[in-house]
């Protein structure tokens, strides 16, 4: 193909070739081609869902530089799938300790679990020296006849 005729094709697919809006190599469309991630600023936001129920699927230090909140939700309670994992909640302190900015973070685990409990009394005082405080998952909610744990979060 000449570069006039690669022009005119790509009209009719503006999105041809692209994984999460990055040029990829037409003969390999994957997700998990190797496309290095953009680099950007970080993103600042309130409140953040850690993905995949804290699973160290895809969630890594990577995720905490660029995803920076006030708040992260953890709300893994599958040991057996490891979720949540140790290594994510590790990566929150990689993460954090490279914003180079030391602003308040709460993690609000929504599940009280051996791992987080574990990585809570290991790291306690590294969450200090990061500005980063827990909040206990142990509040309730009644509801007619039936109870079950929640946590508050107020802005």
């Amino acid at each position: 193909h000449t570069e006039d005729e690669l022009s005119r094709s790509s009209h009719g697919n503006p999105g041809k070739g692209l994984v999460n809006g990055i040029k990829t190599n037409p003969a390999s469309n994957s997700p998990k081609s190797s496309v290095p991630v953009p680099v950007g600023p970080p993103v600042y936001v309130d409140l953040a869902y850690i993905p995949n129920h804290c699973s160290g699927k895809n969630t890594d230090p990577e995720f905490f530089k660029r995803v920076r909140a006030s708040y992260y939700v953890v709300s893994g309670n599958d040991a057996a799938n490891g979720e949540p994992s140790r290594a994510v909640l590790d990566a929150l302190l990689e993460g954090k300790s490279q914003w180079g900015e030391n602003l308040q973070v709460t993690l609000i685990p929504t599940h009280d679990t051996e791992v987080t409990r574990e990585w809570y009394q290991q790291t306690h005082e590294k969450q200090q020296e990061l500005n980063i405080m827990v909040l206990a998952s142990s509040s309730t909610v009644v509801m007619q006849d039936e109870s079950f744990p929640a946590c508050k979060i107020e802005f």
